[in-house]
């Protein structure tokens, strides 16, 4: 018959997860908008697109936007299926731009603007945390907070000793992007930030 002999002074261990949860106000605008036209002459195409491309530019800029940058640069060829053979018919240019902005209130304002100025493409409209790297740091402390909650609760059900500092703490989530992707179609439409959360969660392990 096997026995177990318990010895109080050998360390046993257990090992609890953690997670902590941060919401916050986004403060700040990610926008990808820009010019995409097509035509059968390549030259012509990339002329058009140029133009609008500079207006829109402009217009950024008599709105105090400096944030901006191209995001994508792309010249596709379309085919179409004529007797089971395919014949070019064209071309597409697409030049988008993503900028950033501040003062998330204006973010339906830029895009009608925008717009105005020869846009014609939107396609991604984010709400994000401009240091997201601190609320970060939040969400992981209220995660080993949680872990150690657990193991002082298990402690007292169990009526052992516990240390209540971890022995070793392993982060298993890594910083993300607080991101809000949005759909627009239509100009003059408002468009309203929500709360975002940042998540932290861990695994600890703790003496008795």
């Amino acid at each position: 018959m096997n026995s177990i002999i318990y010895d109080p002074s050998q360390k046993r261990t257990m090992t609890l997860t953690g997670r902590g949860q941060v919401s916050l106000i986004p403060d700040m605008a990610v926008i990808r908008l820009g010019v995409e036209l097509r035509g059968p002459d390549l030259e012509e195409v990339q002329v058009q697109n140029a133009k609008q491309s500079q207006a829109l530019l402009e217009a950024l800029g008599k709105m105090g936007i400096s944030d901006v940058n191209t995001f994508q640069y792309t010249i596709d060829k379309h085919f179409e299926n004529v007797n089971d053979t395919p014949v070019q018919r064209g071309y597409t240019v697409r030049n988008i731009y993503e900028i950033r902005i501040h003062d998330t209130d204006k973010v339906g304002t830029v895009i009608d603007e925008a717009v105005r100025a020869g846009a014609n493409a939107v396609d991604l409209i984010s709400f994000e945390a401009s240091d997201p790297e601190r609320y970060y740091l939040q969400a992981l402390n209220l995660a080993v907070d949680e872990a150690i909650g657990k193991a002082k609760s298990i402690a007292g059900e169990l009526d052992i000793q516990i240390d209540p500092v971890p022995v070793s703490i392993t982060e298993v989530s890594s910083m993300p992007i607080s991101a809000m992707p949005l759909q627009r179609e239509a100009a003059n439409t408002p468009i309203i930030p929500g709360n975002i959360t940042i998540e932290a969660n861990i695994n600890a392990e703790f003496s008795y």
